[in-house]
């Protein structure tokens, strides 16, 4: 593929801002917040004032225009549109709320949304002009000054951080239950895929068996896993009490934990499988001319080579317990799923977004973290080699 057509190339990059320009434009004609008189209630759609429309349209065409003119400042432009679609969304909702009782909610309507969503196109567009990763790396620039406005607080007046601050305390106890259950689940996983996928390794048979018994569990959705759970673990509750002393029961945490351990099993003994089995013979057969024993070679030699790739089946698995672990919340497990069920039950599409959207952001920030780590480790095990 030539560079021209590549989508990291000067084409690709064009086309990539053009489709982005479409959903901005169409975001900044659409209504762009929902006034209600309370949580439930129907409300009003209200449009941009026509300064601001006019903002938001020129806004819309001027990653693109920049990318024709300027093209190593396109990251600039992209991160002013996000930047400023997030001011346009605080701005809006606090001038919907004047003059409204305190219980009115001004919410996001679909023009933020697309605007945002364009705009994010636009940032990561920029992103693929970068020939370095500090390069690469402004197309994040958008970040400090959201956050400025968030800690600012310019978006108070939004119905999601409303219902935020009225939550409190039970919002911060969801999101710790929320990582208690990934965490547990995913060091249960590692205690007991570790030792597997080092046994399975070396034996291709039994390794076959293993395997395809974790991606069948994998196949199942996690709803009906979690349902199967309950009778089990309720007869074992209630044929040993002191279980149930310890907290086992058909609902809550036990099952949760014994889905997210079944779940994270199959990324972390597929990938710890194959990071061994792809250790160099080369380099194993250095480590036993040195005079190495099995165990020194494993740990000195196969484990730290193996261990970038392994970690990346860990990534995987701890990502997906961020999602399983909010259905969780449908047996009374908690976790950041509560608001979403409850949102879903009440129609307060602002509840789901409180659980929904710290949902993603534990799931990406996870992802980017031991994405990270991966790279430390690759950089500094090429040293070695």
């Amino acid at each position: 593929m030539s560079r021209s057509a590549s989508p990291s190339g000067p084409g690709g990059t064009g086309t990539v801002l053009l489709l982005a320009a479409l959903p901005m434009l169409a975001g900044a004609l659409l209504p762009w917040v929902l006034l209600r008189p309370n949580r439930l209630a129907p409300g009003e759609y209200l449009r941009l004032p026509p300064a601001l429309l006019g903002g938001a349209l020129l806004l819309a065409l001027l990653p693109l225009c920049t990318f024709r003119l300027a093209p190593r400042l396109t990251w600039l432009a992209a991160s002013l549109a996000v930047a400023a679609g997030f001011w346009g969304l605080g701005a809006e909702t606090r001038t919907a709320l004047v003059g409204q009782p305190p219980f009115a909610r001004a919410s996001a309507a679909g023009g933020v949304w697309l605007f945002l969503l364009g705009a994010g196109i636009a940032a990561y567009a920029a992103g693929l002009l970068g020939r370095t990763r500090r390069e690469r790396g402004l197309a994040w620039a958008w970040l400090p000054p959201v956050a400025a406005l968030f800690l600012a607080g310019h978006l108070n007046a939004w119905s999601v951080l409303v219902e935020g601050r009225s939550e409190g305390p039970r919002w911060v106890q969801e999101l710790g239950q929320h990582l208690r259950l990934v965490g547990g689940g995913l060091g249960l996983a590692l205690l007991l895929g570790v030792p597997l996928a080092v046994w399975a390794a070396r034996r291709e048979r039994p390794a076959g068996v293993v395997l395809g018994l974790a991606n069948g569990i994998q196949t199942l959705p996690s709803l009906a896993l979690l349902g199967l759970l309950i009778a089990p673990l309720a007869a074992l509750a209630n044929a040993f009490p002191w279980l149930r002393e310890l907290g086992v029961s058909g609902i809550g945490a036990a099952p949760t934990l014994v889905a997210l351990t079944l779940y994270a099993l199959l990324p972390i003994l597929r990938n710890g499988v194959v990071a061994l089995r792809g250790v160099s013979p080369g380099a194993l057969d250095a480590a036993r001319g040195m005079g190495m024993t099995a165990a020194q070679m494993f740990w000195r030699v196969e484990l730290p080579l193996a261990l970038p790739v392994w970690l990346s089946g860990v990534r995987q698995a701890a990502v997906l317990l961020v999602g399983v672990t909010a259905v969780a919340a449908l047996i009374g497990a908690g976790g950041l799923g509560s608001y979403i069920f409850k949102g879903l039950q009440s129609a307060a599409s602002d509840l789901i977004l409180l659980g929904a959207v710290p949902a993603a952001l534990l799931a990406l920030l996870l992802d980017a973290a031991l994405r990270a780590l991966e790279g430390v480790l690759g950089q500094r095990l090429g040293r070695v080699e």
